[in-house]
């Protein structure tokens, strides 16, 4: 089995930045994507952007394309999401998910990190 587990979460103000990780553990994993998703209070999670394993390449939601960056590191098998210029509209809990088989299916999920970001 697969875990992914999150970390760097926390609360900041509006303007700040923030950098999540998602470190994979257990069997050997080979990702064909590895993406981030979030679910703000009372929404339906939604897809943040994701990164071809293999490639880097990138792709985002239109709400984040410019401030949100993500990054992998194959060695330690952690993918991250950089956050720039955040604002409340960015308050959620956010997940990592990987998946094996192609850019759209995600086998496995993280627990969630809570980001609050205040006015």
């Amino acid at each position: 089995q697969v875990q992914l587990v999150e970390s760097g979460g926390g609360l900041v103000q509006a303007g700040a930045s923030l950098r999540l990780s998602c470190a994979a553990s257990g069997r050997t994993f080979s990702p064909y994507v590895m993406g981030w998703f979030r679910q703000a209070p009372g929404k339906q999670r939604e897809f943040v952007g994701a990164i071809k394993w293999s490639t880097g390449f990138t792709y985002y939601t239109d709400s984040v394309k410019g401030r949100f960056t993500i990054s992998r590191d194959n060695a330690k098998n952690t993918v991250y999401l950089q956050m720039n210029s955040l604002n409340t509209e960015d308050t959620a809990i956010y997940y990592c998910a990987g998946g094996e088989r192609n850019l759209y299916d995600y086998d496995y999920w993280g627990q969630g990190t809570q980001v609050t970001v205040s006015s």
